[in-house]
């Protein structure tokens, strides 16, 4: 890569391409200043302006909505995993009841690797129409699951299918988003509170009525067994049929094209002008971007083999190796990149210990308050979750002010702080619940304005890579908060102070990135 740059650095000046470089820094795109290839620079530059010339049509809601569907399994498929697993232990006795968790967070962790990293190497289209019906027919399997192992691996393989759905469904939106409606990419995070909300929904309307009893609550309950203990089965299946007709209407509602911003990295000019004219034709929208516009640009080097967007072989090392070293491109891409990075990785660890173990918390403080019905419980969960859902919707609008998504992010991780450091004073079932909706909240104007930064301050070229990772490194804390949970007692206030101390950290580094996105457009 670096033989590349200096030999363009000792290319005489280009008029005509000097000309080009100096319009599109004259705009507003995120990684103006940041480019190696000064061509590609440029027909970003035109897609951008084209795409916003087209405007929002049906198209973007449509992939607004079924976008969403990803965001909502994702979320969907942690959560049940948690609220089964305390039932399906009763009935299958394991050695490590933790097992379930590490089993989703493997699955998800090699599913954001796996589809991200097609994605910049074959394209958005195959994952896009893929992953959920690959999460759908695992999640229906698991509930037929006949003992702890095999429960595991289909919880394992149902994540790797909804665990790429993160990386892909903003990529995608985000490359067909006009500039000024950017900000919905964090308002699309609500589906993920929507996902939550289900899952407690599930929870609320099975467990309580088709599950056996905890021996160590009733000392004279009967054996848990397949026939008295269906719920957590229930939960599985009712899961997994909605991931299926998700799936579906993906693929038949929206029959997508590859996005435009890939098919300028792999040098098809003429299939994005195709896909943009389509769209404005479909919706009665002008568009005057033409080939001819693209091709006078010039040949990117992203376009060809043996590039800095891809190795001589396609399928290779080497091409992994071309697409880490396209997110270190520069010093404030390569800067930005690990704080994103670090940023998954903390919130990994942070969201894992509130939420994933809020089940056993939120039973822990029910008794502790004298409530011991399971019905009240999941109840109070699924309240909870709902409560996720409006975070996000706040932190869209705020990201469309001047506060942009860096501070909208810190202003979201401090609230947070204070809540959580608040949160072990409750002393009452009412104050119990308030809290713990405040802080579902409150956490997600953080995570889903971090959800939406993630891709937008990305080279188009290595998007998927750059996503995949930040969301593996969010996987791979999710598997050390499982370890934790078994040394630790998640019933006590402790996840609560260390959840509280890592967003300070995560406010300071939101401060600190180097881009903001607001007013500005993608690559």
């Amino acid at each position: 890569m670096a033989s590349n740059l200096e030999d363009q650095k000792a290319m005489p000046a280009d008029p005509e391409r000097a000309s080009i470089e100096a319009e599109s820094f004259g705009r507003g795109d995120i990684l103006q200043l940041e480019h190696t290839d000064p061509v590609l620079n440029a027909k970003m530059h035109l897609v951008n302006d084209a795409i916003d010339e087209i405007g929002f049509t049906r198209y973007q809601m449509k992939l607004f909505i079924l976008n969403g569907f990803g965001y909502a399994v994702d979320s969907l498929i942690l959560l049940i995993q948690s609220i089964i697993a305390g039932q399906a232990a009763l009935e299958f006795h394991p050695s490590y009841k933790r097992g379930m968790t590490i089993a989703v967070y493997v699955g998800m962790l090699v599913g954001a690797l796996f589809w991200g990293l097609s994605a910049d190497i074959i394209g958005r289209k195959f994952a896009f129409n893929v992953s959920l019906i690959v999460c759908s027919i695992f999640a229906i399997v698991a509930g037929s699951s006949p003992n702890w192992i095999i429960l595991g691996l289909f919880v394992a393989l149902s994540a790797f299918g909804g665990g790429g759905n993160l990386v892909l469904d903003t990529a995608v939106f985000l490359e067909y988003l006009p500039s000024k409606d950017q900000w919905l990419l964090t308002l699309m995070a609500a589906w993920w509170g929507i996902g939550q909300l289900i899952a407690g929904l599930f929870a609320w309307a099975f467990l309580p009525n088709f599950s056996c009893t905890d021996p160590s609550i009733d000392p004279n309950a009967a054996p848990c067994t397949y026939s008295n203990n269906k719920g957590w089965r229930y939960v599985w299946f009712a899961s997994g049929s909605l991931v299926f007709v998700m799936s579906i209407l993906r693929i038949t509602i929206i029959r997508l094209k590859e996005t435009p911003k890939f098919l300028i990295g792999e040098g098809r000019d003429e299939q994005c002008v195709e896909t943009l004219q389509a769209i404005a034709t479909k919706y009665n929208r002008p568009c005057s971007l033409t080939l001819e516009q693209l091709v006078a640009c010039g040949l990117t080097n992203t376009g060809r083999r043996g590039s800095m967007a891809h190795a001589t072989r396609r399928f290779s090392f080497a091409e992994v190796t071309v697409h880490l070293k396209g997110l270190y491109a520069t010093k404030r891409i390569g800067f930005s990149t690990t704080l994103i990075w670090f940023s998954w990785t903390l919130i990994g660890l942070a969201y894992p210990l509130y939420n994933v173990f809020l089940a056993s918390y939120l039973a822990s403080r029910g008794r502790h308050f004298g409530e011991t019905s399971a019905y009240i419980t999941w109840r109070n969960y699924a309240i909870v979750n709902m409560c996720g859902i409006f975070g996000p919707v706040l932190a869209g609008f705020m990201c469309a002010t001047p506060l942009g998504r860096k501070y909208t992010m810190v202003i979201g991780a401090l609230i947070t702080m204070a809540f959580f450091f608040a949160y072990a004073q409750v002393r009452s079932q009412a104050q119990n619940l308030g809290f713990n909706c405040a802080i579902s909240f409150c956490l997600n104007i953080y995570y889903g304005t971090l959800y939406a930064y993630t891709p937008e301050v990305l080279p188009s070229a290595h998007r998927g890579t750059g996503n995949g990772i930040a969301i593996g490194c969010n996987r791979i804390m999710g598997i050390l908060s499982a370890v934790i949970a078994t040394v630790a007692n998640t019933n006590t206030p402790v996840p609560i102070y260390i959840c509280a101390a890592l967003y300070i950290v995560m406010a300071f580094v939101s401060a600190i990135f180097p881009f903001e996105p607001y007013g500005r457009r993608s690559s």
